[in-house]
C-alpha cells in the first residue's frame, strides 16, 4: 500500500480524481469505484467515505444514483464552475508577456471584519498579490475566475475590479518583487521538482504505458501541480527572477500529462 502524504490529502485527491477524469464519467462516479481509485493511490476506504462526506457538506459533491441503482456522487454546479476555471490555470501555455492586471479594491466594515479575512484569504488563494492592504493585484486574465469566485461567496458587493496597467514610479519587476512572496512560490516549484521530475524521468525510460500505473503517478502530480498556478499566478518572464524554476515545473508536468493522463483513463474507466 502507498502511504499518502499530507501533500496528498484524501480529499484534495478526489477533487482531482474528478477534475482529471470522474467530470467526464457517463452519470455519477458510484462510491465503490471512488474506494476503488483512491485506493490505487494508497487511501482507504473509511477515509474516502469520511472526505466524501465533508465535500459534500460544502456542496462540491451531490449524492445521486448511477442508472444501474448504485450509490455514487456527481459534481454540483458550483464545483464545475470551479474545475472549468482551474483548467484555465492547470493547463494553461506560458502568460502572455504584457497583459496588464486586474485590481481588486475593497473594504468592508468594522461590524464585518470578518468578512474581510475571508476575502483576503480567497484573494490570496486566487493568487492575487498585495499592493497595498485594500489593493491587490494580480494578472488580468485571472479576471473571470475572480468574479466568478467573489460571487459564488457573495463578498462581491464589498469588491470593486479595475483592468489597468502599471505606470511606475518603480519599474514593474522591482515592483512584482513587492507583490509577491518570489523566493516562497519558487520553492514550491522547486518541491514539485523533486518529487515529480524523477517521476517523469522514469517514464522516459519506460516502453509500455501499464494504465494502473499510469493513472497513480498521473494522478498524484496533478494534485500536486494544480495547487501551484494558485500560488504563482502566471507572471510575465521579463518580470521574473532569471532560471524561474517555473518553466521546469511547467515542462515536467506538461510531460506526465502527455504521457500519462489518456492512458490512466483506461484504469478509470472513461
Amino acid at each position: 500500500m502507498i502511504n499518502v502524504s499530507d501533500q496528498h490529502a484524501p480529499r484534495s485527491l478526489i477533487v482531482t480524481l474528478y477534475g482529471a477524469y470522474g467530470r467526464f464519467a457517463e452519470g455519477p462516479v458510484p462510491v465503490a469505484e471512488l474506494i476503488r481509485l483512491l485506493a490505487a493511490v494508497g487511501v482507504d476506504a473509511p477515509s474516502v467515505r469520511s472526505s466524501v462526506s465533508r465535500l459534500k457538506r460544502r456542496g462540491l459533491l451531490l449524492p445521486a444514483r448511477t442508472a444501474q441503482g448504485a450509490a455514487g456522487y456527481e459534481l454540483s454546479p458550483d464545483a464545475r464552475q470551479l474545475l472549468d476555471d482551474g483548467d484555465r490555470r492547470i493547463y494553461a501555455s506560458a502568460p502572455p508577456d504584457d497583459e496588464g492586471w486586474v485590481l481588486a479594491v475593497f473594504s468592508v466594515p468594522e461590524s464585518e471584519r470578518q468578512k474581510r479575512h475571508v476575502l483576503r484569504s480567497r484573494l490570496a488563494g486566487l493568487g492575487f498579490g498585495t499592493a497595498t492592504p485594500g489593493v491587490w493585484i494580480a494578472p488580468a486574465r485571472l479576471y473571470e475566475e475572480t468574479r466568478h469566485t467573489l460571487q459564488r461567496l457573495r463578498l462581491d458587493p464589498y469588491v470593486d475590479l479595475f483592468r489597468g496597467e502599471h505606470l511606475g514610479f518603480a519599474a514593474t519587476r522591482e515592483a512584482v518583487a513587492r507583490w509577491w512572496d518570489l523566493a516562497a512560490i519558487a520553492k514550491e516549484h522547486e518541491a514539485f521538482l523533486d518529487r515529480h521530475g524523477p517521476v517523469l524521468q522514469g517514464w522516459e525510460h519506460r516502453p509500455h504505458t501499464p494504465p494502473e500505473d499510469a493513472y497513480r503517478d498521473y494522478l498524484l502530480a496533478l494534485d500536486s501541480w494544480r495547487h501551484l498556478p494558485y500560488a504563482d499566478p502566471g507572471l510575465p518572464a521579463r518580470l521574473l527572477p532569471d532560471d524561474w524554476p517555473g518553466v521546469r515545473s511547467a515542462a515536467v508536468f506538461r510531460g506526465l500529462h502527455a504521457r500519462l493522463r489518456d492512458t490512466g483513463a483506461e484504469f478509470v474507466g472513461v
